[in-house]
């Protein structure tokens, strides 16, 4: 039978017993080689057993398979590598494997980041841990031990007990001897839990004796208190990072944050200055270890005392230094824990409340003082945003958000009248080129916000729903600065939803419909608004006012026939076209109608009629030559 006249199956028997009688061959090989290497290690060995050759023989005759008799090529020798035990083909198998080719790797995925959250321990699994009672009663005997030495004090000053001098003296050595137990303790594994406790009981009563010798015994001034205060908390800073313990850090600077104003006698610049200084003092260990609860502890304690000093103080100079203190030192050391630390929570808490205490300083300062305040924090913070290329995640974003704060109470603090919603605009307009020239989605968002507030306020307070619906004798300086808010409107109302399209925030009218009808209505309203003023302005009197509304009506008309016109080939143009046309069509029977008498209504009527059948007769003419 030739090769040509073999059925499928035959040459994949042929080739299943090639494979089988290679296996049989390959496991006779791997057997003499296994008992060459036990011989070589000192093994003994039958004698009958001959010397294995160098090279692969082939196996005798009575060790032969009888199945496959057919004559092969000749086969290089394996190499001398030591092979599995042979296995029993079975029956039915797969195609084997060709073993001269390399084994294919098999596409492993990467793992997910999103791994499932660990199950929460309950209170009880926490309690039964091994060890867990230890460090209760540790820190329970701890917290006992501080009360008794409060109480100690208490007795020993109503009854009389040693002077105040050896009551301090003593207490400090009683805290100092509790630190030191606890950092022998520490050297132990065993003895950790409550070296934890004895360290924390003895800085805390170390606190307490700095409080008692300055304000309950006036043994020290308050700012040698200070000292004795801050060269506690950086002891106590040394020991944590030495065992490197956040929990021991912050417990250590938040032990001296409360104590503090206990020393000062309350909340005083002094005391802002003196947490500034415990803040500055933590800075090396923040920049060695990765200590969120310490950032949280260091950079809290000087907001909340500046803000409640200067609210008790009424403001003044002083407090506004250490406010802007507070700011400047806050969003420093933030920045440099986000550049080592992206997205650090607690850096990105006290960066976004680091202006908080200036902007609050200024609303207690006179105007001449409280704008330059509030006006260069927001210019610090804008340069940082600005260089927010240093500053990776969300540290650029916070810095702008709280500088765009800031530059919004100045200017509201700065102008009124008709200036704070022009200013406001102007501001809108000035991020909307920012946004679009530096491809920045976060500037559009912050015009968006100048532009929603300063638009209330000129609806509000300037461009009014009256002015633009009763007529009535208004100054010319008014109407101008109503002109101005007006104008400002509009160009915002078209600015924004063109640079929303430049930078892919929205699509086209026909896929955002909603949005781009808010920004259509509110250019409706400023444009009647510059009509309805610059009216106004050259004809004084109900003339002008009417005047006015016909024109309104009028140019609601021509900007439709536009929008058509040019909308032959854009839905979303055609669409608005239309809907123009309808605001127009309403405003002639809602409002001309009856508001408008004589010439004004004829021609407003007359006007917008003949505007309409222009732009039917050129839009049907428009449409038939397409």
């Amino acid at each position: 039978m030739t090769l040509s006249g073999m059925t499928t199956e035959d040459v994949l028997r042929r080739l299943a017993g090639e494979i089988d009688d290679l296996g049989r061959r390959l496991a006779v090989v791997g057997s003499e080689l296994r008992t060459v290497q036990a011989g070589q290690a000192g093994q003994p060995r039958q004698a009958e057993q001959p010397e294995p050759p160098k090279q692969a023989q082939q196996p005798k005759p009575a060790e032969q398979p009888k199945q496959a008799e057919q004559p092969r090529p000749h086969q290089a020798p394996p190499q001398p590598q030591p092979q599995p035990q042979p296995q029993p083909w079975p029956q039915q198998m797969p195609w084997p494997q060709n073993p001269w080719q390399p084994p294919q790797q098999r596409y492993v995925p990467p793992p997910s980041p999103y791994l499932p959250a660990p199950p929460r321990q309950t209170l009880g699994e926490k309690l039964g841990k091994e060890g867990a009672g230890s460090r209760v009663l540790a820190w329970v005997g701890g917290a006992v031990t501080l009360l008794g030495v409060v109480l100690l004090l208490v007795l020993a000053v109503q009854r009389g007990w040693l002077g105040p001098l050896p009551r301090v003296l003593v207490g400090a050595a009683f805290g100092l001897a509790l630190t030191g137990t606890g950092v022998w303790l520490h050297r132990k594994p065993a003895g950790r839990t409550g070296a934890f406790a004895l360290a924390w009981t003895g800085i805390a009563t170390l606190y307490l004796d700095a409080v008692a010798a300055t304000s309950l015994y006036d043994f020290l001034p308050v700012l040698a208190g200070l000292a004795v205060g801050l060269t506690v908390a950086v002891g106590g800073l040394l020991v944590a990072l030495r065992w490197e313990s956040p929990l021991l850090a912050s417990v250590v600077v938040a032990g001296c944050a409360v104590c503090a104003p206990m020393i000062t006698r309350g909340f005083t610049p002094e005391l802002v200055a003196f947490l500034l200084m415990v803040q500055l003092a933590t800075a090396p260990v923040q920049l060695r270890r990765d200590w969120s609860s310490l950032t949280l502890a260091a950079g809290v304690p000087p907001l909340l005392a500046s803000v409640i000093s200067t609210a008790v103080g009424h403001g003044g100079w002083p407090n506004t230094s250490a406010a802007l203190g507070t700011g400047v030192i806050g969003v420093a050391l933030a920045l440099i824990v986000l550049r080592r630390r992206e997205n650090d929570p607690a850096a990105l808490s006290v960066l976004a409340t680091a202006v908080v205490p200036t902007l609050i300083a200024a609303l207690l300062l006179p105007k001449i003082q409280a704008v330059p305040v509030a006006a260069g924090a927001g210019v610090v913070l804008l340069a940082v945003w600005a260089a927010r290329r240093w500053w990776p995640g969300l540290a650029g974003q916070l810095a702008g958000l709280a500088g765009l704060l800031a530059i919004l109470q100045a200017t509201v603090m700065q102008f009124d009248g008709p200036a704070r919603a022009a200013v406001l605009l102007s501001e809108a307009l000035l991020l909307v080129v920012a946004a679009v020239g530096g491809r920045t989605k976060f500037a559009l968002g912050a015009a968006l916000g100048f532009a929603t507030i300063g638009g209330l306020v000129g609806v509000f307070f300037d461009v009014t729903p009256a002015l633009l619906m009763v007529h009535r004798i208004r100054p010319a300086g008014d109407v101008a600065g109503a002109l101005a808010v007006a104008l400002l409107i509009l160009a915002v109302s078209v600015a924004l939803p063109w640079a929303a399209v430049r930078l892919a925030v929205f699509r086209g009218p026909a896929d955002d419909l909603p949005i781009w009808l808010v920004a259509g209505v509110s250019a409706l309203y400023g444009a009647a608004g510059v009509v309805l003023c610059a009216s106004l302005l050259a004809v004084p009197g109900r003339t002008g006012f009417l005047l006015g509304h016909a024109l309104i009506t009028v140019s609601w008309t021509i900007a439709a026939l536009v929008l058509l016109l040019r909308g032959i080939a854009v839905v979303g143009l055609r669409v608005s076209g239309l809907v123009l046309v309808g605001a127009a069509v309403l405003k002639l029977v809602l409002f001309d109608l009856s508001a408008l008498d004589g010439l004004a209504r004829v021609g407003a009527f007359l006007g917008a009629g003949l505007v309409l059948l222009a732009a039917g007769t050129r839009y049907a003419r428009l449409v038939a030559s397409r």
